[in-house]
């Protein structure tokens, strides 16, 4: 359900998202469960261009990049090499009148604008106190801060006990560093090169909110990338760069994107230095959308040190034995969808109504080409059905044949279909049909057996 204080824009959004098959609410039939949400049938294909565009990038193009698919459940002793049974935590706050309990971190960054994730409890009460955060759902008084750990524990086995306990993994991170060895051996990749992965994560937050911007299960898409000390911080810039072209390229505006620099005292433990790419998302705040963080040779030793196993590299050239550094590029599905919904939404007049746009990239839209038979008569399906055919081989496609043209043209505009196909009682005999442009609804008469070509011409 969407919140009273959720902007117009964004509630529109959301609608339009369930009604057209992008995403639904999890558990929907069961009055939904905490911020849980399902990728509908057009939902899915969005997320699978959004990951093949960068597995492309960032893997396929690239010599110096392989892939790896991890396990979600791994060693405790992951977790515990890693840091996170210890610290991956936030301050909890909880109010003393409605019992609510919110990330005290993200309360005084809503009312003030600092960032204060990672600082000391004590700097979070203090906070509270000096700005007089009260609570946001009753106007309570907010107790004193207490750490919450953000891991979600499982039992592997058939007993529940101390030795059974496992966690689902928080980041795809680790699965990467403690196949280091096993990776660079069996592929014979040299440094400077990197290790990339997509898949699941499960972040236990506080509090969730603005939609499928933070949850509870989300997807993300990493890169490890493993260079020579002290030659890090230009591969810091090279991702930063190689990033901000990645967004570009799906179509994300650049007025509405940023870079923002962690200062000192705001870093993660094993980072030297992180910047976050940032979205000028609806509810009028900027969010990461990225981040890339410098994190030393942290990690490498850490699971060297926990295992007993040694993760160095030997340079082939001169034998020298290091543990690499690296610079780690981290990327969200869900965000980036959610930015690139919120960045094609729009609202247009036409001729007195409203028409609602869904202006994807063709890269990214769901369904790259819509076919309308005027009429279900033979000998017109008898002209569409093999068009449709031949298109739906080459390109995501429907088959659309119910409702008024008008309709349909609305119905496709809404999921962004880039082009729509409309074979009428001309094409009978002129053996031709109009396709229309999403964008500008200008329309070009073309031959039927010209229209793959013409296609191949704007989709690729």
């Amino acid at each position: 359900m969407a919140s009273e204080t959720e902007p117009a824009s964004l509630q529109k959004l959301r609608s339009l998202c369930k009604r057209r098959g992008l995403i639904f609410q999890g558990s929907e039939i069961y009055q939904g469960f905490a911020n849980q949400w399902d990728w509908g049938p057009l939902g899915v294909e969005i997320c699978r261009n959004v990951r093949e565009a960068w597995w492309n990038k960032f893997v396929t193009s690239r010599n110096d990049m392989v892939g790896l698919d991890s396990s979600i459940i791994t060693s405790p002793r992951v977790w515990e090499a890693s840091g996170h049974l210890d610290s991956f935590t936030d301050p909890l706050v909880e109010c003393d009148r409605c019992h609510g309990r919110f990330p005290g971190d993200k309360l005084i960054e809503q009312e003030t604008g600092e960032d204060l994730a990672g600082h000391p409890l004590d700097e979070i009460d203090e906070h509270i106190r000096k700005n007089e955060i009260a609570c946001p759902n009753c106007g309570g008084e907010l107790g004193e801060a207490r750490r919450f750990h953000l891991m979600f524990k499982t039992h592997v086995g058939p007993v529940e006990d101390e030795g059974s306990v496992a966690y689902l993994r928080p980041e795809t991170a680790q699965g990467i560093f403690y196949n280091f060895a096993l990776v660079q051996n069996s592929m014979r990749m040299r440094v400077p090169f990197g290790i990339a992965q997509i898949g699941k994560a499960f972040r236990n937050e506080i509090t969730t909110g603005n939609w499928i911007f933070r949850t509870r299960e989300f997807e993300q898409m990493e890169i490890e990338f493993f260079v020579e000390p002290g030659t890090e911080m230009e591969w810091f810039d090279h991702w930063q760069e190689e990033t901000w072209d990645y967004f570009r390229t799906l179509g994300l505006s650049e007025d509405k994107m940023r870079w923002r620099e962690h200062s000192e005292d705001e870093l993660s433990h094993y980072s030297s230095r992180t910047a976050d790419l940032e979205y000028y998302f609806p509810w009028e705040r900027w969010g990461e959308l990225q981040g890339t963080a410098s994190r030393t040779d942290y990690d490498l030793r850490q699971h060297q040190e926990t295992s007993g196993q040694s993760l160095e590299y030997q340079d082939p050239m001169t034998h020298e034995k290091y543990l690499p550094y690296v610079v780690e590029p981290s990327f969200g599905v869900n965000r980036t969808v959610l930015a690139l919904l919120c960045g094609a939404y729009r609202e247009e007049e036409v001729r007195g109504e409203t028409r609602v746009v869904l202006a994807l990239k063709p890269d990214v839209a769901p369904c790259k080409v819509a076919v309308f038979p005027l009429s279900r008569k033979d000998n017109l399906t008898a002209i569409s059905n093999p068009l449709f055919d031949d298109l739906r081989r080459r390109w995501p496609a429907m088959l659309d044949e119910t409702g008024s043209i008008g309709k349909r043209y609305r119905r496709h505009d809404e999921i962004g279909t880039p082009y729509c196909i409309t074979v009428d009682f001309d094409s009978i005999d002129d053996r031709k049909a109009t396709v229309r442009h999403r964008d500008t609804m200008e329309q070009d008469r073309i031959a039927l057996d010209r229209i793959p070509a013409y296609l191949e011409e704007k989709l690729g």
